[in-house]
């Protein structure tokens, strides 16, 4: 597994890659070395979809030359099929004292333990099923490092299902448990502990905080109880062989610094019975004394465990919610044992029991009892401040997005005040509208809140240690911490990939590179500086350089200001000039309305009433169906032939219009149309109108058919005809059917072609010609137009005789 995770090509890969390397390597043939699986199985295998798996895991293992990859496409273009050849592998073979040289039985065995810890299980035709590894149903974010990190422990576990644990200094914040698992994955010790921490949630690994016979905290041991099932034994029989019992496994105490991992010493003599001492050397706690009395009891009676309400830290350790005291504090332990403590001192370091001092009563000592006094079994404890009795607060919001998103914080949530809680409330519904927007796939932006929210809190320590509720919240828990430039980026991570930036990569190259560029500098122009008078001169040149980047920045953003500022005025000055025009055209239009009809003089009707359009539109219509015909039925050079058609095609047409009014007339009741002759009239002008467009197209199809017979149609038709029989594919056979067919498609074509010109041509010349012969007519005098309007009823008046 070593000699795979430490080549070179996966040198700053994602666990997902290095976990696909070694799944690849267990399931290799070992007579062909090539591996044929699907893509989303491979997926599976990670605990990761077959998307991701294709467009993000795939490709790196064919760019780092670790993994030959041929693909084979699916149905919609993707990465379908594969086949895999882990190439140190091949390389390895017959290869004496590799470790990549492995036999039949270890490639069965390598098989064999990765379906033990992550196979993600099947169920055969035969309806049998197999069942999915320890970590097998782990799906999602973070499930390739989850799996990854439990195939490390669980080789690095011996018999006993103990894992030894890294030496050295490490983070005493995070312990050495998560610095192990964090050299493990080549991450932080952070990140490690977040990963122990998910093992721990599914009970697959276990942190027991040993205690010695006289009940100091001791060292704690990192284990992995299927190990230990596995060869038959359980963690409690290796707990049980030192005589110390484990705190519960949910409880999780990361400040813990356990000894290294070396091999156990012999056992030494206690000072007090039989027990022996823990077999491990190293650090022990801070509250561990260097010897153990001699005025001990002989006899070691088992220690109880801790019954711990809330989690916090210090509680755990049999004080109320405090730090530990000195060593010596826990010299007042009952003899008997039943209890861990027998009396509590002061949370105060000055009044000690044991320093001979009387404890005085203090406000903190009220408020602890406070505390402790309202905090039931399996709650935690509620923060007591101010001395003010504290209003009952609601739980969190009914919206169920809101609930994923605040229940890492639900505490702080009800620590908070109703107007706090509708302000935190309103920031999360924002935030998770944001983060809507920057993923791929909707629906996922409670659950990353979830998750910020929780990784702040173990940045701070826990909700304990959170003074101020509503301002951590609104200003640490709920906020985006981008390390780049990126929208996308939160501390390093991706939002929408859950992977690191790739961005803030970039940026510390980018001053990587720089810094490289100006030692390089240095060295050319001062080549005898020393190393400190070189550190300090590059650390100057790199405040000038960020100084004149600061000073750059400064001026851009001045400048997109300015810009900003010129389109906002530009954008205003194009909003006035269109309020100003839409002004301008609605009084134009307001002015207009109230023109008299040009026609009738019927008042307020726009310069036009409805019944008058009509009636133009029906005589254009008819004149233009007159043209239509005489383009054929004429002699377009006689202008009383094209009259003669003219009147013809408008006898016709009137008559059609008088059929329309008989039978639109026929509908309507006696007497309707005299209650409103307005309406009446524009009626029977619509029916009018209706009937001459109705017959207009087929004026047309008429002239379009007879044009098509004239000799220039018919010469057309021949030459398209015979060019189309003389094309190359036809001049085999140029009376074949096939040739005939598309020469008499050709033929057909173009005499259309030729009737729709040819009708054209001589409506513009018909248009022309009555053009000519048509004077300009002047106004109608108001002796003609008088009889005609007097005719007609006046707006309101019933329909009636006129008398004059």
């Amino acid at each position: 597994m070593r000699a795979l995770l430490d080549l070179a090509g996966l040198d700053g890969a994602s666990d997902a890659v290095r976990l696909a390397v070694l799944v690849l390597a267990s399931r290799t043939p070992s007579e062909t070395g090539v591996v044929e699986i699907r893509t989303s199985e491979l997926g599976r295998w990670l605990g990761l979809s077959a998307s991701y798996t294709a467009s993000d895991v795939v490709p790196v293992l064919r760019r780092s030359g670790v993994v030959s990859v041929e693909t084979a496409e699916g149905e919609y273009g993707q990465d379908d099929g594969l086949r895999c050849r882990v190439l140190p592998l091949w390389a390895a073979q017959d290869v004496a004292g590799h470790p990549l040289n492995l036999t039949k039985k270890e490639y069965a065995t390598l098989l064999r333990l990765l379906e033990a810890v992550m196979a993600p299980g099947w169920t055969h035709r035969d309806g049998s099923v197999t069942p999915a590894g320890l970590i097998g149903t782990r799906t999602g974010r973070g499930a390739a490092t989850d799996r990854l990190a439990l195939l490390l422990l669980v080789l690095e576990a011996r018999e006993t299902g103990r894992v030894r644990q890294c030496g050295g200094a490490v983070d005493t914040k995070r312990g050495r448990a998560a610095a192990t698992v964090a050299r493990l994955l080549g991450c932080s010790a952070s990140a490690g502990e977040r990963v122990l921490e998910r093992l721990e949630a599914r009970e697959l690994v276990l942190r027991v905080r040993l205690r010695t016979g006289s009940g100091l905290a001791n060292r704690s041991r990192l284990m992995v109880p299927a190990v230990a099932a596995a060869h038959g034994r359980t963690v409690a029989d290796d707990v049980q062989e030192d005589r110390v019992e484990a705190l519960e496994p949910e409880f999780s105490d990361p400040d813990v610094a356990a000894g290294p991992g070396e091999a156990p010493d012999l056992e030494t003599e206690s000072q007090v019975s039989s027990v022996p001492v823990t077999d491990e050397t190293g650090v022990a706690e801070p509250d561990v004394a260097a010897a153990l009395h001699t005025d001990h009891p002989h006899l070691v009676t088992p220690v109880v465990p801790l019954q711990l309400s809330g989690g916090f830290s210090g509680e755990g350790r049999g004080t109320e919610g405090r730090r530990p005291e000195r060593a010596r504090v826990r010299e007042d332990q009952a003899a008997d044992g039943e209890t861990a403590v027998a009396e509590p001192g002061s949370p105060t370091a000055e009044d000690g029991p044991l320093r001979g001092e009387k404890p005085k009563e203090s406000l903190v000592d009220e408020r602890v009892g406070q505390r402790a006094a309202g905090a039931g079994a399996g709650d935690r404890p509620k923060a007591v401040g101010g001395g003010k009795a504290q209003q009952r607060r609601v739980g969190l919001p009914a919206d169920l997005r809101l609930r994923v998103a605040l229940e890492p914080v639900s505490w702080l949530w009800e620590r908070l005040s109703g107007w706090q809680q509708d302000q935190v409330e309103a920031a999360a519904n924002t935030e998770l509208a944001r983060l809507e927007g920057l993923l791929r796939l909707p629906g996922g932006a409670p659950r990353l809140l979830a998750d910020r929210l929780a990784d702040r809190l173990e940045e701070t320590g826990g909700e304990a240690l959170v003074t101020s509720p509503y301002g951590w919240l609104i200003r640490r828990g709920l906020v985006q911490r981008p390390s780049c430039s990126d929208q996308r980026c939160d501390d390093g991570i991706r939002l929408d990939t859950g992977t690191e930036c790739e961005n803030c990569a970039n940026v510390l190259h980018i001053r990587r590179a720089r810094r490289a560029r100006i030692g390089a500098d240095i060295d050319r122009e001062l080549p005898g500086l020393s190393g400190s008078e070189r550190r300090r001169v590059l650390e100057e040149r790199l405040r000038e350089q960020v100084a004149i980047e600061a000073e750059d920045l400064a001026w851009r953003q001045e400048q997109a200001r300015e810009q900003q500022a010129r389109r906002d005025e530009a954008r205003a000055a194009a909003q006035e000039r269109a309020e100003a025009e839409r002004a301008a055209a609605a009084a134009a239009d307001a002015v207009r309305q109230e023109l008299a009809c040009e026609d009738c003089g019927q008042r307020r009707a726009a310069g036009l009433c409805e019944a008058c359009d009509y009636r133009r539109r029906t005589e254009d219509l008819i004149v233009e169906a007159g043209l239509v015909t005489a383009t054929w039925a004429a002699d377009l050079d006689d202008a009383a032939d094209v009259a003669a058609v003219n009147g013809h095609v408008r006898a016709s047409l009137e008559a059609d219009v008088m059929a329309a009014h008989a039978q639109f007339l026929e509908l309507v009741e006696p007497g309707e149309l005299d209650e409103n002759p307005a309406a009446a009239a524009s009626a029977l002008a619509f029916a009018a109108l209706q009937a001459v467009e109705q017959a207009a197209p087929e004026y047309r199809e008429n002239a379009l058919a007879m044009l098509g017979r004239t000799e220039e149609a018919e010469a057309e038709a021949r030459r398209a005809y015979k060019t189309e029989q003389g094309r190359r594919w036809f001049r085999a056979n140029p009376n074949g059917a096939d040739a005939v067919a598309a020469a008499t498609k050709a033929a057909d074509a173009a005499r259309e072609r030729t009737a729709q010109y040819l009708l054209e041509a001589r409506l513009e010349q018909l248009r022309k010609q009555a053009a000519e012969h048509t004077e300009p007519a002047g106004p109608a005098l108001w002796t003609d137009r008088l009889p005609k309007l007097a005719a007609r009823p006046l707006e309101g008046e019933p329909a009636g005789a006129v008398v004059v």
